[in-house]
């Protein structure tokens, strides 16, 4: 069977890997961090939060990246809230946003809204000029239970992008084969996927760079300048600042990548292969 890597133009062993920077639009230090290390830094792509109140001040800025839509449905901050792009009852929580938890919105989503609200979110980023390169999905709220899967894979295909996955080995843990369900769909997705729990990814690229496999693999950080804002705002600022730090000013992530063998690649090459495939 032909590999990821082929259909892309590499060969079958190579190891390519994109760098993707999610949160753009969260704050004015969440755009300056992403843009930075997008621009100067070794970042490849970025995800952005439509619904956030910095995500038109993201599309001023935007001079071209590779930037897809950070699939927002949850707000899970106590003092710095967000909400819907659309009219979507079942998607507040009653204090003046999304649902702050998966379980509550798992709950109480009315689906058609949830699919609205996912539409509405990519084409209001198409309209800002965003030149949309995939689709992820804000705390995998729309990856982890099949019927909201059914919403992620539905615009994956309308919109002809690709998705952020998790690996072949989650599958067994959420309980159906979404690789295979999107697959069958000709959407197209990595390999492989670096999962980190919480903000500040430094520890876990490292890890995963020292073993590196075959194809194409997703790494994400969450970067953002060291701001009075983002203080004010944010328990994680300290990890999102090295965040930043990881992906502009650190010499030895280079180092580690080139030790790797890896090849920089964005989400625009997966864009392509699936809309030429079809």
């Amino acid at each position: 069977m032909t590999t990821l890597a082929e259909r892309l133009g590499h060969p079958a062993d190579a190891k390519l890997l994109i760098l993707n920077c999610d949160d753009l639009g969260l704050a004015q230090a969440a755009n300056a961090g992403v843009y930075e290390s997008l621009r100067a830094g070794l970042a490849t792509s970025a995800s952005l939060m439509v619904p956030c109140p910095w995500a038109r001040h993201a599309a001023e800025q935007y001079m071209g990246e590779d930037v897809g839509v950070h699939l927002t449905l949850n707000a899970e901050w106590d003092v710095y809230r967000w909400g819907p792009a659309t009219r979507a009852p079942s998607l507040l929580d009653g204090d003046g946003g999304f649902p702050r938890t998966l379980v509550d919105l798992w709950d109480h989503a009315d689906l058609q809204e949830v699919r609205r609200e996912c539409r509405a979110q990519i084409e209001r980023a198409i309209l800002w000029g965003f030149d949309v390169s995939h689709l992820d999905s804000h705390l995998g709220a729309l990856q982890l239970r099949p019927e909201f899967f059914d919403v992620y894979l539905e615009m994956a295909v309308d919109f002809g992008l690709p998705l952020r996955l998790s690996g072949a080995t989650t599958e067994r843990a959420i309980g159906f084969p979404f690789r295979r369900l999107a697959a069958e769909e000709g959407v197209v997705f990595p390999d492989h996927f670096v999962y980190v729990n919480g903000v500040g990814s430094r520890r876990s690229i490292e890890k995963a760079l020292f073993d590196l496999p075959n194809g194409v693999t997703e790494m994400y950080v969450h970067p953002a300048a060291d701001t009075p804002e983002l203080r004010a705002m944010s328990s994680d600022w300290a990890a999102r600042v090295d965040d930043h730090h990881l992906m502009c000013h650190d010499s030895g992530l280079r180092a580690m990548i080139a030790r790797s063998g890896a090849v920089l690649i964005g989400y625009r090459e997966l864009r392509e292969l699936q809309r030429t495939a079809v």
